[in-house]
């Protein structure tokens, strides 16, 4: 059912719903992909590492308050399933569980120290 205004028309959000529809319905998933693409290309040439590192914090930040104990735990635990069960460093250069995590519990330290 289409938001009318009081001269008839289509309010701006219903229009926008409706056009996205009709988009949708003649569009595949490629070109949302390459759409994403060339977006994303042309935010990397308009954006420099700060641009990204404050992102990065922000979206770093907004998951903190949304996520407890619990979640950081099992994606703690899901990434070391995914290392495998390789104790020491790898001889392609990677570090072992253990001292990732030991890295990350020191740096989590500092974090809470500074603030």
């Amino acid at each position: 059912m289409a938001n009318n205004n009081q001269n008839g028309k289509l309010s701006r959000e219903e229009a926008g719903r409706l056009g996205g529809e009709a988009t949708a319905k003649n569009h595949d998933k490629e070109f949302y992909q390459e759409i994403g693409e060339k977006g994303g290309e042309a935010t990397s040439k308009n954006h420099g590492k700060d641009f990204y590192q404050e992102i990065g914090e922000k979206g770093g930040e907004a998951t903190s308050k949304n996520h407890g104990k619990d979640f950081y735990q099992e994606i703690g635990r899901k990434g070391g399933e995914a290392r495998g069960n390789s104790d020491q460093s790898d001889s392609d250069g990677k570090m072992s569980r253990e001292e990732a995590g030991r890295k990350g519990g020191e740096a989590r330290a500092r974090q809470r120290k500074n603030n």
